[in-house]
């Protein structure tokens, strides 16, 4: 399910372990060496093996060991880790009692292996070997579900020749008669040779041709499939026990987090849609649900801190948008109980322009030092004539706001707040909500227009529900709820479409799912709400983001009305400011920034963009005095010195210019043109 986004995740996530440098294993230092092809040779996973020999130092991937360790811990609240303990006491045991007769240490044996992956047996028989038999063992095991595994199932282990390690019996490799050294039947006749077994040992024939309980055979041919699939279960086993997404996080923001937060990624599900209001602003709506949320406690008050970063990058690479929040939660005792077993639901939305981009939101907690992040591409379609339709919102519930709703919020469509999940996962008893918008709608359209909705359960639509567009009275916004209680347990496909005239003009699709549990738990909910839509924060950040798009025509009408609604913000005078730099439009600077310049808390931008444009307008002394109180503020650097050399030049104080660029060259001597502007002065 979700196709979209696991596969945008997934290709983000092989790029950059693709573009990091592998090291080759006898390289590594010998302990490390030791961790990767001993220690953990059966239980680390494929995806963590590659990360861990894409790490550039032993810094890295100590930070590394800890964090796969504790993706492993059952009680992370602890200070011991039981499934480190228990893990390393199972080497420790294979190797005293598997390798006494081997060849190899006892780690490195079928015993040993099965022992470390699965544990001990629930039952072990022994068979003693003779003339007829070989010396075998059946271990039985059972309650490893969740592991991929049977219900119940028995490995034979057995010692060829009565000699050596026992080796792992297989029923289509082996047979019965592989466990006997003088039978002399045909070998190709399994049935013949289960027979012979049966003489000698009853119950170790019972297992030699079905390794799984309760599994049908019939032994006439050749032994089915079934046994070998057992095996490439329990060696697949260990990547069941772990979600092993945290090791390309580990190695996505190992330089951006900090050295505690590192090997305590917290897994997460999100989701991101892409959603308008009324006047066609679009804002990126998200989601992103954690298991739970770590606090801390003092007396009866529970707390957690979480930081916040949030990054949209073009397809040039350049930040379009960025922001850092921060959210300081507290909750007492008595609500403590009621979410600390829920799964926590930090929801937040932002304004975008449109275009192509990465999106990133990284969200750590400082309580806890753990972090967790969201990757996706995001694509904001420009306006169009022709009817545009949301992505789909599937929520559990949805609730109409009685009075009129102000200011934006995550997921709230008119006055319709969805309460969803990333997983889209519905019980039967729920009405599923299915929300969404569309836009450009003709009157005529909107009138004899229909809405049709179809579910799929795999290829066949077994759902089918038609209504008039003009039934919705908050259009563009749309809510239908679709009861789930004749949808059984199963994965769904929903497509709801825009007929005119029977004909499709316009159609979106998700995925869901309906459990087979009666219940499920519900998630709390952090929610961040928006300044009111008339606020100058919209026209602001539009702005800001053309700006950093490079596009400053259009920057420029939305960076004035923001200045306009609120001249005293430093942010919007500076942005203004800038993009006037860039159209060269130097006249207009000064009225923006003058009031700002005598604050002591001016900052060196507005200086420097103010002693700028009094440069490229002829004003030189305006300038170097603006230039000196940068200087002043926060001290020399190669750029303001180098311009107050320009504005002496163009004051004809050849003398002082050459103070400044002498001064500049002790800073930097690797600067050529400034060197060369130096000699030209000499010279004259």
């Amino acid at each position: 399910m979700r196709k979209g986004l696991v596969s945008t995740l997934f290709l983000v996530m092989v790029a950059v372990v693709s573009g990091a440098q592998k090291t080759d294993i006898k390289d590594l230092n010998p302990r490390f060496q030791k961790w990767l092809n001993e220690d953990v040779i059966y239980i680390i996973t494929p995806r963590e093996r590659e990360v861990f020999l894409s790490l550039s130092n032993d810094r890295e991937r100590d930070l590394f060991i800890e964090a796969f360790w504790k993706q492993r811990d059952p009680t992370p609240g602890t200070p011991e880790n039981e499934f480190m303990r228990d893990h390393y006491e199972r080497i420790k045991y294979a190797n005293h009692y598997f390798g006494r007769r081997a060849p190899r240490p006892g780690w490195q044996t079928d015993r040993g292996r099965v022992h470390i992956i699965l544990g001990e047996p629930n039952d072990v028989q022994r068979f003693d070997g003779s003339a007829n038999t070989y010396n075998s063992e059946v271990w039985f095991y059972q309650g490893m579900v969740e592991q991929g595994l049977p219900a119940g199932f028995s490995l034979v282990f057995f010692q060829d020749g009565n000699v050596g390690e026992y080796r792992l019996y297989s029923p289509l490799r082996d047979g019965p008669q592989g466990l006997m050294p003088a039978y002399e039947g045909d070998p190709r006749d399994y049935y013949a040779a289960y027979l012979a077994l049966r003489n000698l040992e009853p119950e170790l024939a019972r297992v030699s041709l079905n390794l799984v309980a309760g599994e049908s055979q019939s032994f006439m041919d050749r032994p089915s499939l079934v046994s070998e699939r057992l095996f490439a279960a329990i060696n697949a086993a260990p990547e069941k026990m772990v979600e092993d997404r945290y090791a390309q996080k580990f190695l996505m923001y190992k330089d951006i987090v900090e050295v505690e937060y590192t090997a305590n990624y917290m897994d997460s599900d999100s989701l991101v849609k892409v959603l308008k209001d009324e006047s066609g602003l679009t804002f990126v709506h998200y989601t992103v649900e954690l298991p739970r949320l770590s606090v801390s406690q003092y007396q009866n008050i529970f707390s957690a801190s979480l930081k916040v970063n949030g990054t949209v990058e073009n397809q040039q690479g350049k930040i379009i948008y960025q922001y850092d929040k921060g959210v300081d939660l507290r909750i007492d005792g008595d609500q403590m109980k009621t979410v600390s077993q829920k799964p926590f639901n930090y929801q937040d939305m932002f304004i975008l322009i449109p275009g192509e981009y990465k999106f990133t939101v990284l969200i750590k907690n400082e309580v806890s030092k753990e972090f967790t992040s969201i990757e996706q591409n995001l694509f904001i379609a420009e306006d169009a004539a022709s009817p545009q339709m949301s992505p789909l919102v599937l929520g559990y519930n949805a609730t109409q706001k009685e009075t009129a709703v102000d200011r934006p919020k995550p997921f709230l469509l008119g006055s319709y707040q969805i309460e969803l999940q990333p997983n889209r996962t519905f019980v039967r008893s729920d009405d599923l909500a299915v929300a969404f918008q569309i836009f450009g709608l003709s009157p005529q359209q909107r009138e004899k227009g229909e809405i049709r909705f179809v579910m799929f359960k795999g290829d066949e639509a077994i759902h089918v529900l038609t209504r008039n567009a003009s039934h919705y009275p908050q259009s563009p916004h749309f809510l239908e709820t679709i009861p789930l209680q004749e949808f059984n347990p199963a994965h769904y496909r929903i497509l709801v479409s825009v007929l005119i005239d029977g004909q499709e003009i316009v159609s979106q699709e998700d995925e869901f799912d309906v459990t087979f549990l009666e219940a499920i738990s519900r998630p709390w909910t952090y929610a961040r709400i928006l300044p009111p839509p008339r606020d100058a924060f919209y026209p602001f950040i539009i702005g800001r983001q053309h700006l950093n798009a490079g596009m400053m025509e259009k920057a420029k009408p939305y960076l004035e009305q923001a200045y306009r609604m609120n001249p005293a913000d430093p942010a919007s005078a500076i942005s203004l400011a800038q993009v006037n730099m860039a159209l060269e439009a130097y006249g207009e600077i000064e009225p923006l920034l003058l009031p700002f310049l005598a604050q002591p808390q001016t900052g060196y931008e507005a200086l420097f963009i103010q002693g700028t444009a009094y440069q490229y307008l002829g004003e030189w002394a305006k300038a170097i005095a603006t230039y000196d109180q940068a200087i002043a503020c926060f001290g020399l650097n190669t750029s303001l010195l180098n311009a107050v050399g320009e504005c002496y030049v163009g004051l004809q104080d050849r003398e002082e210019a050459l103070k400044a660029w002498e001064k500049s060259l002790e800073l930097n001597p690797d600067q050529p043109e400034i060197e060369e502007k130096v000699k030209e002065v000499k010279k004259k």
